[in-house]
C-alpha cells in the first residue's frame, strides 16, 4: 500500500516536471517568435537571443539566425543591384538626351531645304521615331527620379475633383481614339490625405495604359470609400499578361513606344502613399482598381 502511494507520488512529480518543462519551452518559443518578427520588421543587424538553457530551443534559434544572416546578405545584394540599376538608367537617359538634341537640330535644318516627296516621307519617319525615342528617354528618367525620391507632400485632397481634372486633361487624347468615357462619381466630396502630384501621376499612367490597350471604351467609377475603378475592353491581352502589367520593363507586344514603366511607376507611387493597386482580367475586360483610404 505504501509502495503504491510512493509510485503515485513519483508519477505526479514526473508529470509536474514535464508540464513545467513544456510551459517553459512554450514561453521560450513565444520569445523566439517575437524576436524573429522584430528582426524582420526592423532595419537591424541583431539576431535572435533567448535567455534559455533548453538545447532544442537554442538549436531552433541558431537555425533561424543562420537563415536571417543569409536573408540579409541577399537583401543587401538586391538593394545594391537595384541602386546600380537606377543609376544606370539615370545615366543612360542623360546620355541619350545629347544625341537626341543634335538629331532635332539637323531635322529642323532639313525642313528648310528643298526636298522631294520621298525625302519628306523619310524625314517624317525619322521625326516620328525620334519623338518616340525622346518619350521613352523621358519615361526612363522620370522612373529613376521617382524611384530614388522618398519625400511625400501629403495634403487634404478631394479625390472626385482631382480625378475629374485628370480625366479632363486626357479628353483630347480620348477623342482622337474615339473613346467616350463613362464616368460615375459620388455626389459627396471624397476627402483623402495624399500627395496630389503622386495621385495625378498614378492616374495619368493608368489612362496612358488605357490609350494603348483599350478596344475603344473606358468606364471609370469612384465609390464612396475612395476606391477608383478603371475598366476597358482589351481583347489583345491575356490573364498572364495582366499579371505582369506592374512589372518593371514588361511590355505587351501590341504596346507601341512603351518602356514598360508606366504601371510600375503607378504601383510604386500608390504603395508609397499607403494605397493599393490591382489589375484584374475577366471575359476580355481589364479592370484596374485604386484605393488610398
Amino acid at each position: 500500500m505504501n509502495f503504491s502511494w510512493i509510485l503515485c507520488g513519483i508519477l505526479l512529480g514526473v508529470n509536474f516536471m514535464l508540464v513545467l518543462k513544456i510551459l517553459l519551452m512554450k514561453k521560450d518559443l513565444d520569445e523566439v517568435v517575437v524576436e524573429f518578427r522584430n528582426c524582420l520588421n526592423r532595419e537591424t543587424n541583431n539576431l535572435i537571443t533567448i535567455p534559455t538553457h533548453d538545447y532544442h530551443v537554442r538549436k531552433i534559434a541558431a537555425e533561424i539566425n543562420t537563415e536571417l544572416k543569409l536573408l540579409r546578405k541577399q537583401r543587401r545584394k538586391y538593394l545594391n543591384g537595384d541602386r546600380e540599376l537606377k543609376e544606370a538608367v539615370t545615366n543612360i537617359s542623360h546620355d541619350l538626351r545629347t544625341p537626341l538634341t543634335a538629331i532635332y537640330g539637323y531635322l529642323d535644318l532639313l525642313e528648310l531645304e528643298d526636298k522631294s516627296e520621298d525625302v519628306k516621307f523619310y524625314i517624317d519617319q525619322i521625326q516620328n521615331r525620334t519623338d518616340a525615342m525622346k518619350q521613352l528617354t523621358e519615361e526612363l528618367f522620370r522612373y529613376s527620379v521617382i524611384a530614388s525620391t522618398k519625400e511625400e507632400n501629403r495634403e487634404d485632397v478631394i479625390l472626385n475633383k482631382a480625378l475629374e481634372e485628370s480625366l479632363l486633361a486626357y479628353s483630347g487624347a480620348f477623342a482622337q481614339q474615339h473613346i467616350e468615357p463613362i464616368i460615375e462619381m459620388p455626389d459627396i466630396p471624397i476627402h483623402c490625405q495624399i500627395d496630389l502630384a503622386a495621385f495625378n501621376r498614378i492616374v495619368s499612367n493608368i489612362l496612358s495604359n488605357v490609350l494603348k490597350y483599350s478596344d475603344g471604351d473606358l468606364y471609370v467609377k469612384m465609390n464612396e470609400d475612395g476606391t477608383i475603378l478603371f475598366a476597358n475592353c482589351a481583347k489583345g491581352l491575356t490573364p498572364i499578361m495582366v499579371e505582369r502589367l506592374f512589372d518593371r520593363f514588361y511590355t505587351v507586344e501590341t504596346g507601341r513606344n512603351s518602356t514598360g514603366l508606366g504601371l510600375s511607376i503607378a504601383k510604386l507611387l500608390t504603395e508609397r502613399v499607403g494605397g493599393q493597386i490591382k489589375a484584374d482580367y475577366k471575359e476580355g475586360k481589364l479592370t484596374i482598381s485604386l484605393r488610398f483610404m
